[in-house]
């Protein structure tokens, strides 16, 4: 079976998800453009190489909807030839894209592709897609709907994580994800975001609050209670869960995930089509892995499919240098450090989405990039990549620098 390796990645800056935030001008389609245009013109690329572009974007509704990926391809001059398509698993979708465009390449099937996502959540809301998870009795009653805030919350309850480990894990996002800019980790990977004229919209995260203190943190009110009690979802956790007895609410805004747009793009593809490219490679897709997991508790999948995709590497995590775990909610990692018996010391290094927002259906795709940055910027070898996913599931990949 043919490598699949990674040539190079780009990704936007995160815009404040907001009628206010600097991409709420740029569309969807525009943002997932610009950063097409970027992977080829970063590397002169002949388009006529790339035999697909596969795109994850969580709601493909509206202005994002029908088939994105195609239609970014068509805007950023491609070519004709270039198909897209999109795909959606939820939080994992720009993650999924990579593995998805990577296992084109190591069928034999594609020689190059692209990997990403785009999701411009100031344009068009969480959610806007529906779904029957949420509302048909016929699967929420009895697979224990709950959102997905309560669920944090549930698994912060469970495994015993206080108010005080979750801030404290927001605080250290905040604080890295400052350093990793003040540095200049991001600045050979992220794009100049510009409108029509040319002029810049946006060349930085702008979610980030490095200012956040434990005393800043401690002064903002749960979340999720009023959903809890009042929409009757605490009840559901403890019928799920009754050894928890009461839910205890820990998650917050300022310990959860930031709502943000942006787009990410992976260039993949065989040793042989890269050599024709004139690329090197930078990193070697090594294993990747999808499981379902408990949909009730929804968001513990990072646990499950770790244990899955080392085993498919013959790894153990002890042979991981760097961890990419999405920080959809502060306990999501707490219990990824508990499972595992380790510390933070490897994990989001340079920060994560509590400080620089998680643009859904990209965000999986931005953490491949991160990864692979940091493994050149330190020398080291491997990265895993994991996210948590809606409705109870898990996805993994490990990269190996080369």
């Amino acid at each position: 079976m043919p490598d699949a390796f990674i040539f190079d990645h780009v990704r936007s800056p995160r815009g404040r998800g907001k009628s206010d935030g600097s991409l709420h001008e740029v569309t969807a389609l525009n943002l997932a453009a610009q950063t097409l245009a970027a992977v080829r013109d970063r590397n002169n690329l002949d388009t006529k190489l790339i035999d697909d572009v596969v795109m994850g974007c969580v709601d493909p509704v509206g202005e994002a909807g029908g088939d994105i990926a195609r239609a970014a391809a068509l805007v950023a001059g491609l070519g004709n030839h270039v198909p897209g398509v999109q795909i959606n698993r939820f939080c994992a979708s720009g993650l999924d894209a990579v593995n998805f465009a990577s296992a084109q390449v190591m069928s034999g099937q594609h020689d190059m592709t692209i990997g990403g996502g785009v999701e411009s959540m100031s344009r068009v809301g969480i959610g806007a897609s529906g779904g029957a998870w949420p509302v048909d009795p016929t699967i929420a009653v009895s697979h224990y709907f709950m959102p997905q805030g309560i669920s944090a919350d549930l698994i912060a309850t469970k495994y015993g994580f206080s108010r005080d480990d979750v801030d404290a894990l927001a605080v250290e996002s905040q604080k890295r994800a400052a350093k990793a800019w003040e540095d200049g980790r991001f600045k050979k990977s992220v794009l100049t975001v510009k409108d029509v004229n040319g002029l810049t919209i946006l060349d930085k995260d702008e979610h980030m609050r490095p200012t956040t203190t434990m005393q800043s943190l401690a002064s903002l009110q749960p979340s999720f209670v009023q959903m809890g009690e009042m929409g009757g979802f605490d009840a559901v956790a403890v019928q799920r869960y009754p050894e928890v007895e009461s839910i205890t609410h820990v998650h917050h805004a300022g310990n959860s995930s930031g709502i943000v747009d942006g787009a990410a793009a992976v260039l993949i593809g065989s040793k042989e089509a890269g050599a024709r490219a004139g690329l090197k490679p930078r990193a070697r897709i090594k294993a990747f892995a999808n499981i379902g997991s408990e949909p009730g508790i929804m968001l513990t999948g990072p646990v499950d499919v770790t244990h899955k995709v080392l085993k498919k590497a013959g790894m153990k995590l002890s042979d991981i240098d760097l961890i990419e775990i999405n920080e959809a909610f502060a306990s999501v990692v707490l219990r990824f450090m508990q499972a595992f018996n380790t510390d933070n010391s490897r994990i989001n290094v340079n920060g994560g989405a509590i400080a620089m927002g998680h643009p859904l259906g990209a965000t999986g795709a931005m953490l491949v990039g991160t990864a692979l940055d940091e493994l050149e910027r330190t020398g080291k070898s491997t990265a895993l990549i994991t996210l948590c996913i809606g409705a109870g599931m898990g996805t993994a990949t490990i990269i190996e620098r080369v």
